[in-house]
Order: C-alpha cells, then structure tokens, then sequence
C-alpha cells in the first residue's frame, strides 16, 4: 500500500550546518508514526520543513500522491497536511467553539473583506462538531483559553488541527507538560485517529507515550535517520541505546 505521506531524502540547512540530513519516512493512514531522537536531533526542524515552514528545505514531499515542497504552508494545509506547535496559541477573547470555527474556515484572499461584511463566515459545522466528539472537550466548548488549565489547552490544540479535517496531522509535543492522566487520555485520542482515517506523525519527548500508541518509530540524531522499526525493535536497537544514553554498553 502506498504512504499517505512520503518523505524522501528531506535536507535542511543553515549555513554550513546540515540541521536535516537526507532523512527518509513514509507514513500510513491506518498507522501511527512516531519521531524521536535526542534534544537537538532536528525532530521540529523536520516538522516545520514538512509543512513549508522552512525556506529552502530539499527533497520531496508527497501527500496522497500529491507533491507539496513547491507549495507555501496555507496549501499544504488546504491539501490536508495539518500540524499542532508546542506553544499552544488560542485566540482568548473567542470561545472554544469559535477557536474551532476559525480553524475549520478555509481561508481565501478575500476572507478578510468578507468578515468585515459578513462576520459570520460559512463553515462546515460537522468538522467542529467531529472534533469536539474525538477531543471530547463538550464541557470546555463554551470557556475561554484563559479559563482553560493547561492540559486542557493542549487537547483543545489538537481538536484545533483536527477541525480542519486532515489526510495527516503532525503532532509537535503535544504531551509538554501533561500529568500521566491527561497523558493516557492524548495517547488514547491519538491511537483512535487512524481508525478515522487520518494518519499521524508524531513527534513527543514522553517515550511511554510513543511506545505505548506509535505502530512505527523513525529515529533522528545530529539531523540523520539513524533506525527505523516497531517499538519493540526501537527499544534494543544499540544505536538508538547509545544516541540517548551515550553508549551502547550503558
């Protein structure tokens, strides 16, 4: 079966520093992918290059079969590749329901013109209400960020990404922060989304989490692919036993 998202020798650099190297990952709809690899191994520069955040970055990028690394950030959205950050930014004088609305929207060159005329812009009502069901935030709809704590944020993030109706969602850290209860309830929310169709990448310090939900793992030191397999694989891979304990023998 063909990957909904290939990743083929993906390169970033900043100056003389390769920051990403040649780095290779597909992803599949009915899969969880995850991304690990020490502080500094370019796990969120991969991230930002995936979504066109990164000038310059080489490489191909495929989406259901669609090149996107000549598109800006907006149309690889549109296209359905969607992200989560690790700062989570709400808009604090809307509503929960209208963080969602706002991000359900799918906007044009004239959205600014129409709000002014009609604020009230034509969204997809299922979207929201699909994302509110999978997140499970039905209690905080009518709250504001600020009334939220801050685990609550982070699910709200996500139910965010997810109200935009993606093919794939990546998934930047989203368990920062979490206590172990608001940790299961992610890893649960993330394991459910393949078996909706949407395929995930994700990308999270919380190697309990990653094991626990990711079908596969990818692992990156100093910007390289330096194994790739099912948890179970990752745990006694001696590379990837040095890269975070410092030696294979440790």
């Amino acid at each position: 079966m063909n990957p909904l998202l290939h990743i083929h020798q993906l390169g970033v650099s900043y100056g003389g520093l390769r920051a990403v190297d040649d780095v290779s990952i597909d992803v599949h709809t009915d899969r969880v992918m995850g991304l690990i690899g020490p502080n500094g191994a370019g796990k969120t520069t991969t991230i930002d290059a995936i979504c066109g955040f990164v000038p310059k970055a080489t490489g191909i990028i495929e989406l259901a079969g669609r090149r996107l690394e000549s598109l800006p950030p907006h149309s690889r959205a549109r296209a359905g590749l969607v992200r989560t950050f690790q700062s989570v930014e709400l808009f604090d004088d809307l509503t929960i329901r209208e963080n969602l609305i706002v991000a359900a929207s799918a906007p044009r060159w004239y959205s600014t013109m129409l709000d002014a005329i009609h604020p009230n812009r034509r969204v997809t009502a299922e979207s929201v209400s699909d994302a509110i069901e999978m997140t499970k935030i039905n209690d905080l709809i009518d709250l504001r960020p600020k009334q939220l704590s801050h685990g609550q944020r982070r699910i709200v993030g996500v139910a965010r990404a997810l109200a935009g109706k993606p093919k794939l969602v990546l998934l930047d850290e989203p368990a920062a922060g979490l206590d172990p209860d608001e940790t299961d309830k992610l890893g649960e929310l993330i394991a459910s989304l393949p078996k909706r169709g949407i395929g995930v990448l994700l990308v999270d310090h919380d190697m309990t989490l990653v094991l626990d939900v990711c079908d596969d793992i990818t692992v990156l030191d100093f910007g390289r692919v330096i194994a790739t397999g099912t948890p179970q694989e990752i745990r006694g891979n001696q590379a990837v036993i040095a890269a975070y304990l410092g030696s294979a023998h440790e």
